[in-house]
């Protein structure tokens, strides 16, 4: 049976810190609204869109800690 913490509840091992950064990586995925509204109808493309907002949150990251 899984069990997952609520927020701002103590942890069991870990499990809201695990389910908070999943939860967040969707947030972040569904910004980009190709992504959220899914036109695609081929999984190449759509995998391709996926690789490619990944890869921009990454960057900008990236750019706002060097900066």
């Amino acid at each position: 049976m899984p069990v997952i913490s609520r927020k701002g509840a103590p942890n069991i091992k870990g499990l809201g810190m695990l389910c908070y950064v999943v939860e967040q990586t969707f947030a972040l995925l569904h910004r980009f609204k190709r992504l959220a509204d899914r036109w695609e109808r081929r999984l190449e493309l759509h995998d391709a869109f996926v690789s490619l907002a990944c890869g921009l949150i990454c960057w900008r990251r990236l750019k706002r800690q060097v900066a």
